[in-house]
């Protein structure tokens, strides 16, 4: 039995528009973060909690080329709107 992935639109809104709290990109939002910096964090281990939590999670939207997703009017590799 197959279970489907429903993301939550509310946390989706949130990693959207948290930015960084410290460091060289302080006040840049999560979404827009270089990827080396994030690949970085993913080597050293991302911080305990919430900030943690969303810099993983954009590290995988960023592995998967999923960044269009925060960006409107984007289209994807393919050439497709998001959903």
């Amino acid at each position: 039995m197959s279970q489907e992935l429903k993301p939550d639109p509310e946390e989706f809104k949130k990693l959207a528009t948290a930015t960084m709290p410290f460091g060289k990109y302080a006040g840049r939002r999560l979404v827009d973060l270089p990827e080396p910096y994030v690949v970085w964090f993913k080597q050293q281990g991302f911080p305990k909690g919430e900030l943690g939590q969303m810099l993983e999670t954009v590290y995988t939207i960023k592995a998967n080329g999923l960044e269009y997703l925060f960006h409107p009017g984007a289209k994807n590799p393919e050439g497709k709107s998001p959903p």
